[in-house]
């Protein structure tokens, strides 16, 4: 799999857009999480599950011995692992609300990591995924294996209600009894001392905020100790506490599938959504600040994701008054590419003709497995605004795609491989050649709120994002700066509109007492 990604990066600098470079709270923890490793996991050595049947009937007999008889434990859970022969059984899985991992549950950590292969297990092909299901769950056509059969008390309310016992004592004494006892909070078993994990993820951008941390929003945590897992998802401002308790030290990480529906990246193979260890740490929960100065992964990972909160967040009728992208888009990062682009590939857009064919070659079967809609590129990106820049313009575009559907879209991005090939390379070619005028209309659109968003981010003058080009993004900025403001243009911006003379035909018929100055805004750029 990562030889086919491989391939997959150079595939996709042909489809990219061409970048300028972009001119109560708790003690803020920066060192936090800056030695994890966010590479392979390295697994340890095979625990005793505490949380299997017998293991849960031996605790409480030590500890209940007359009482044993009346609380009858009986499995409530199986800690099962998958085999997904591909990414559309992975995605059944999923669809059945499955938290699914790609290492053992049951085994210490040696090194932490973000991600983790079998060895038995080709790496072209997905490896063994662990989860837990209810003891009557229903499988799919997948292939897996039952590992344990276990019981959690929270899912049997019938032996809960009896009477006298702590199931919370009786859990610290399973894991005592499994030669555990180091992985509670405390060494003691005469007690129940639980917490529930709560805490506050925050990033750093230094040129915004007064270069204080602000929450990562909308984010997944994610915990387990052993088979016992929750999740949440931080508030606006990075907050988060979790439904269950934990005696014991859970591990944690961050899965940048956000609350607005929008997912990042794929973790080394065809999970849906990056993963970036947060290690073991107290049942009181984890707080960390992210910085440029972080792990390098785990700081773009988080950037991306605020940006693209912050576009979802914004297109409200409150705000920006714009259709936002699609709530189930897949945002890729890309360290070794510089350009990003907006391929809607995820949601039906078809890349596939002859000219394509004959170009791509070999590579084009891997770009239709994979379905990206938004590459991030980041190869010369190393500042939060200017990963913030990237995303803004791109989520620009899939707005657009939203207004204008797949078949504008295939004609939009055909122009542009084909002007970046006979160019020689030239990003969106000269401006000549069939389907230049979607280009024009696109670009101008998506460089005109990638200046806008940043200006209003960060002050100042609004950058001149895309002004060495052909086409004139100067144009909406223009409009803009004189009262017909981006929902006004965005309004306009339908399947029809497909090059500079249509748009401002388009204009004219809605706003048509802004008449004068929208020909001013045209005729400054030569077009009358």
């Amino acid at each position: 799999m990562r030889g086919v990604l491989k391939w997959l990066s150079m595939a996709l600098v042909i489809v990219s857009c061409g970048k300028e470079s972009a001119p109560y709270e708790r003690s803020v923890n920066y060192e936090y999480g800056r030695n994890l490793s966010h590479e392979k996991i390295v697994l340890g050595e095979r625990l005793e599950n505490p949380y299997k049947t017998e293991n849960m009937r031996r605790a409480l007999s030590s500890l209940y011995p007359t009482k044993a008889e009346h609380a009858v434990i009986q499995t409530t859970d199986l800690y099962v692992r998958f085999l997904p022969a591909d990414q559309s059984e992975y995605e059944l899985l999923d669809s059945l609300g499955l938290e699914m991992v790609d290492h053992p549950l049951d085994y210490s950590i040696a090194v932490e990591g973000d991600w983790y292969h079998d060895p038995d297990i080709s790496e072209d092909s997905m490896t063994w995924q662990y989860a837990v299901v209810p003891k009557d769950f229903v499988f799919p056509d997948v292939r897996y294996e039952v590992i344990d059969e276990c019981f959690m008390s929270e899912n049997s309310p019938a032996t809960r209600s009896v009477e006298g016992i702590d199931w919370e004592l009786v859990e610290r004494q399973a894991y005592t009894l499994t030669g555990n006892a180091g992985m509670l909070c405390d060494n003691t078993t005469t007690k129940s001392d639980k917490a529930t994990p709560s805490g506050r993820i925050t990033i750093v951008d230094k040129d915004a905020n007064g270069g204080k941390p602000f929450g990562v929003a909308g984010v997944c945590v994610s915990c387990n100790s052993f088979i016992k897992f929750d999740k949440t998802y931080t508030d606006r401002d990075g907050y988060y506490t979790m439904n269950k308790q934990y005696s014991s030290n859970p591990r944690y990480r961050l899965i940048f599938e956000n609350s607005k529906g929008f997912s990042i990246g794929f973790n080394l193979i065809l999970l849906p959504a990056s993963i970036s260890t947060l290690g073991e740490a107290s049942p009181l929960g984890v707080t960390m600040t992210v910085t440029e100065e972080s792990e390098d992964k785990l700081f773009r990972r988080c950037v991306v994701n605020n940006a693209a909160y912050d576009y979802y967040t914004r297109c409200g009728k409150e705000d920006m008054d714009i259709t936002p992208p699609p709530s189930d888009l897949r945002l890729w990062i890309f360290r070794g590419l510089e350009a990003s682009s907006a391929v809607m590939l995820h949601h039906g857009t078809v890349l596939e003709n002859e000219f394509l064919k004959k170009y791509l070659g070999d590579f084009a079967p891997l770009i239709y497995y994979f379905l990206p809609d938004i590459t991030i590129g980041t190869a010369d990106k190393r500042t939060y605004q200017s990963i913030y820049s990237a995303v803004c313009h791109e989520l620009a575009h899939a707005s657009h795609f939203m207004k204008t559907g797949t078949a504008y879209w295939d004609k939009y991005i055909f122009y542009i491989i084909k002007a970046f090939v006979l160019s020689g390379g030239l990003a969106y070619g000269d401006g000549t050649g069939e389907y230049a005028g979607y280009c024009d209309v696109g670009e101008s659109w998506a460089y005109y709120m990638e200046g806008k968003m940043f200006k209003e981010r960060y002050g100042g003058s609004t950058p001149n994002f895309g002004t060495s080009f052909w086409f004139y993004p100067q144009i909406l900025r223009y409009l803009d700066e004189r009262g017909i403001v981006c929902s006004d243009i965005f309004s306009v911006l339908n399947g029809a509109v497909t090059d500079r003379q249509s748009l401002k035909t388009a204009l004219l018929a809605v706003f048509p007492n802004k008449k004068a100055i929208i020909n001013q805004a045209f005729s400054r750029y030569g077009y009358e």
